[in-house]
């Protein structure tokens, strides 16, 4: 029996989870909340915002949803799950009391240093000066965290004490974060390649997905402010089997076990962000939900129906599908093409086009992210505004697939950057 399905959000991850979700045998009406330029064209977009829970929860009800999929951070962390269990609706993800593994570093980082799970040694403050202070007692390079959800823009990799200073202003003083910068996590910073791990969970078994790898820095060479992401490529060919099974043992085990210890079911999606170090990995925050650059790589990859997952998932019954899900042979890339000045300031408001001539480059798909239709022309209407996914055989060929592809399509003040994947080439 079919059944309807509505995913919150309007990013490309909401575009990408469409677009697979699309290509069940078993969904009927298909609607995204609010959408975007993009997943207009798959579903029906439905004009309530992704923190308008009561709102939405009255929606699905009145059109009798048979699942709903939120997909952003804020959601999960707000209680959406909660909100959508309590009218007795079919929803999937982290409850609000098991999504502040994201919604608090102070929490994270603390659950991690009583389970010994490895990550960066870290100071929590809730106030500038002994923030100030540690910093300079440290020296650099260090880290300064917003402990709240800042849109994968509150991490400030600071190289000189000038910067580490105007990183605590910016989150403590400033507030540019608001709410997420009451409380900041001081970190020592790690070196060696970040990774991003993926495991769909039902609160026991759990499936593993690839690994995938984010390039969160807005300029080529990783410089620059961090962002939500500026593209991605999975599987990362240097991330052996070995390394896999390492961090399965040694982050991804425990970090269920301390949440069940603490009485915490979680059920849905835990994405550690990991470096690799010279004494192995080590966790640098959690996620509780899909990474929005690796959901579009994920969902071109994976051949399973991920609308089994999902529901695998709520049911409890991950045990008796994860050895039967089915991943595409090759490589996927990315490539976010943002706005200029992204992630800070930025002018949205300018006709796209070329988007066609995108897709008729072999294995691509654009994914929307900050767009919108106006009298049938595509709009920019955000930072990261398109992401240009392509597959391949060889992550050479994904990746000069996506570029060739980003080459075509055209904005004012349009930015990308020009080195996604390439130190995995090698």
């Amino acid at each position: 029996m079919a059944i309807d399905v509505l995913i919150v959000g309007s990013g490309a991850r909401e575009h990408a989870l469409a677009w697979k979700i699309a290509q069940s045998p078993r969904v009927g009406k298909l609607y995204v909340a609010p959408g975007n330029g993009g997943t207009a064209a798959l579903a029906e977009n439905v004009p309530i915002g992704v923190m308008e829970f009561e709102k939405l929860a009255a929606f699905a009800k009145e059109k009798k949803i048979g699942l709903t999929i939120p997909g952003p951070d804020d959601a999960f962390v707000g209680g959406i799950v909660d909100v959508f269990k309590a009218h007795k609706l079919r929803v999937w993800g982290p409850t609000k009391e098991a999504a502040q593994i994201e919604g608090s570093k102070a929490f994270s980082k603390q659950l991690m240093d009583e389970s010994k799970i490895p990550t960066a040694k870290f100071a929590v403050f809730t106030a500038a000066a002994p923030a100030l202070a540690y910093v300079r007692a440290r020296g650099v390079p260090i880290v300064i965290k917003a402990s709240g959800l800042a849109l994968g823009k509150g991490v400030y990799v600071c190289t000189t004490l000038e910067e580490a200073e105007k990183a605590i202003n910016e989150i403590m003083i400033e507030r540019v974060h608001k709410d997420a910068g009451s409380e900041v996590v001081v970190e020592e910073f790690l070196d060696g390649p970040e990774l991003s791990i993926h495991a769909l969970t039902d609160g026991s078994a759990y499936v593993l997905f690839p690994p995938s790898q984010d390039h969160k820095a807005a300029l080529d060479g990783d410089e620059g402010k961090n962002t939500g992401g500026m593209g991605t490529i999975a599987p990362v060919p240097w991330a052996k089997p070995e390394i896999m099974a390492s961090i399965d043992v040694k982050v991804v085990v425990p970090t269920f076990e301390a949440l069940k210890k603490r009485g915490v079911l979680f059920q849905g999606l835990l994405f550690p962000g990991l470096k690799l170090t010279l004494d192995g990995p080590k966790v640098l925050e959690y996620n509780a939900r899909f990474g929005d650059p690796e959901c579009q790589v994920y969902m071109r990859l994976l051949k399973t129906d991920v609308l089994d997952l999902f529901e695998a998932s709520i049911d409890c019954t991950l045990d008796a599908v994860r050895h039967s899900v089915e991943w595409n042979r090759g490589f996927a890339a990315n490539i976010v093409i943002a706005s200029g000045g992204y992630p800070e300031e930025y002018k949205t408001g300018f006709p796209i086009t070329g988007i066609d001539e995108a897709r008729n480059v072999e294995g691509v798909i654009v994914f929307h992210a900050g767009t919108r239709l106006e009298n049938d022309q595509l709009m920019t209407a955000g930072g990261r505004v398109l992401s240009v996914s392509a597959v391949g055989g060889s992550l050479k060929d994904a990746l000069d697939r996506a570029y060739e592809a980003v080459g075509k399509i055209h904005f004012e003040g349009l930015h990308f950057r020009r080195d996604i994947g390439q130190k995995s080439l090698g």
